[in-house]
């Protein structure tokens, strides 16, 4: 069908509400990257406003000079991996019962989890459990306490029930699957689109995650990245504001500003580094498991 005039228009007015709103996500970003390499000096009198100027990773050099950041970093993958793989598992056991239409009680029962959304016990008794269990300052209190997604069981289940036909789980029941069988041979290889968005969505909030570490935990050797580079920042920003503005002190200052862009990028590389290998599976899985039914 050949396009109007009108139509031309109209899809060159998206196309430019489009770009300027590229350039408005995109420019923060290349900022801090580029401010992250830049001098901090230049980066302090507004010089630089896009790309490098006068090359320099001091900030860089800053956080890598501190050992400690490469413990945060192991234990971090640690909580990141192990975390993940138990979020996962806990979802897809309880929103695959829940997509069944003969699991009897499955409407009341997901009544109760979405209760939890709403109301929860608070910091205090949650703190008191998890000490209560023998979990403070251990892996198990930044894991277990977190171990499922009440949102993300409703959009697993979503997607179980509208894109896994039940003529499928039917054939298999008749061919001698399993309830387990049909979960893990017919089920879930259909739902990796799924998948990779509680992939997505359980190992950024894991390698986010300082506050619960902040209050299980005691020992620096468990610390996780996150806080180390909350110290870091914190440090830096106490002894800006510690002393007169002699050498010393502006030097601190500029230390401070590189070391803030640095941390932004040092915190967030790995997982800027994944996504664009589960984007594919991530827009696809989020639309449809959250719009349909």
């Amino acid at each position: 069908m050949k396009e109007t005039f009108t139509d031309r228009l109209v899809g060159g007015i998206i196309y430019a509400i489009l770009t300027v709103i590229l350039l408005i996500i995109l420019y923060p970003l290349v900022f801090v990257v580029s401010a992250s390499i830049s001098d901090p000096l230049s980066v302090t009198k507004g010089e630089m406003w896009l790309f490098p100027k006068n090359l320099s990773f001091i900030g860089y050099e800053l956080i890598f000079a501190n050992k400690e950041i490469w413990i945060g970093y192991k234990n971090t993958i640690i909580y990141t991996v192990v975390g993940t793989s138990v979020n996962l598992i806990m979802t897809i056991m309880a929103a695959y019962p829940l997509s069944r239409k003969d699991f009897a009680g499955r409407n009341v029962i997901t009544g109760y989890i979405v209760f939890t959304m709403f109301f929860s016990g608070g910091l205090i008794p949650t703190y008191l459990l998890v000490k209560n269990l023998g979990m403070i300052n251990s892996m198990w209190a930044l894991i277990i306490p977190g171990a499922v997604s009440v949102w993300n069981i409703i959009i697993m289940r979503t997607f179980f029930q509208t894109s896994i036909p039940n003529e499928i789980q039917e054939s298999a029941a008749i061919d001698g699957c399993s309830n387990l069988q049909t979960l893990w041979k017919i089920v879930l290889p259909l739902s990796m689109p799924v998948i990779a968005v509680m992939i997505l969505f359980y190992s950024v909030g894991h390698w986010n995650a300082y506050f619960n570490a902040l209050i299980y935990l005691n020992d620096r050797d468990k610390y996780p990245l996150q806080l180390f580079l909350r110290e870091i920042l914190i440090k830096s920003e106490v002894d800006n504001m510690a002393g007169g503005m002699d050498l010393s002190v502006q030097k601190h200052l500029m230390e401070a500003e590189a070391i803030k862009y640095a941390i932004v990028i040092v915190a967030n590389l790995p997982v800027l580094a994944v996504y664009p290998f589960l984007q594919k599976y991530f827009t696809k899985g989020f639309l449809v498991g959250a719009i349909k039914g």
